[in-house]
């Protein structure tokens, strides 16, 4: 079976029409209550492998780009997204992307990747994609906090921590500007699993310390390309 037709089964078993309504609704409340702070409206935003176009669609900013290798993405795509169905691991020789953007945003993708040498590679096509003063945004699960459940989904194969994370990101040369390491639920299935009881979840962080399984990082490339100090933030507990 190819590759992108075993894929499109996978995802039509694990989610069915009324759940893929169910994540859209979902998301409007994760960008509204929380993602939006981190993306000013004027900005050029990339997703990198937002395939369903969840968050590029809903996000607010002036410019927005989707990299996926789905080519059905840009059925999901609205006008005003530019989707790119590129391999950002196979490259080669090709010209490098010409685009810069003030923000790039990765969720639930790492997971997926085959060994520790494409997330380097990934890392590192953000970090040149990005202008100075740029930001990564991710939302990962935490193999710390997720290991029980992580490889329920046949398709998870890299595990990764904040820990480990946070140290690829410095060593590329990214300042880390925010770590959450418990931030949402593992799953979308699982709890808070409609839009006003995620809601009500975001409001009070001290319930992520006892059902997060995922988390949210903050990395900027400074203007001078220098490796900053990190900053965990000290209401969350590692």
């Amino acid at each position: 079976m190819k590759t992108d037709t075993y894929l499109k089964k996978l995802y039509a078993n694990r989610f069915d029409s009324r759940q893929m309504q169910a994540k859209v609704a979902l998301w409007k409340v994760l960008i509204d209550d929380f993602l939006q702070n981190y993306v000013p409206p004027d900005s050029a935003i990339l997703d990198i492998g937002g395939g369903y176009c969840e968050f590029i669609n809903q996000i607010r900013a002036e410019k927005k780009c989707l990299i996926d290798l789905n080519p059905d993405s840009k059925l999901f795509a609205n006008p005003d997204v530019k989707v790119l169905n590129i391999d950002v691991l196979n490259l080669g020789d090709k010209p490098a992307f010409s685009e810069e953007f003030d923000r790039i945003f990765i969720s639930n993708f790492f997971e997926h990747l085959r060994n520790k040498e494409e997330l380097i590679q990934i890392i590192s096509f953000c970090f040149e994609a990005l202008k100075p003063g740029g930001s990564l945004l991710v939302v990962q699960p935490n193999y710390k906090y997720s290991f029980k459940e992580y490889y329920d989904f046949i398709d998870h194969q890299l595990p990764i921590t904040h820990l480990s994370l946070q140290e690829l990101l410095q060593t590329v040369g990214f300042e880390i500007d925010l770590i959450i390491p418990r931030f949402l639920p593992f799953s979308t299935k699982g709890r808070p699993a409609s839009p006003w009881l995620l809601k009500f979840y975001l409001k009070l962080p001290f319930l992520w310390l006892f059902l997060g399984g995922q988390m949210f990082v903050k990395a900027s490339k400074k203007n001078n390309r220098g490796r900053g100090a990190s900053q965990f933030c000290s209401k969350y507990k590692c």
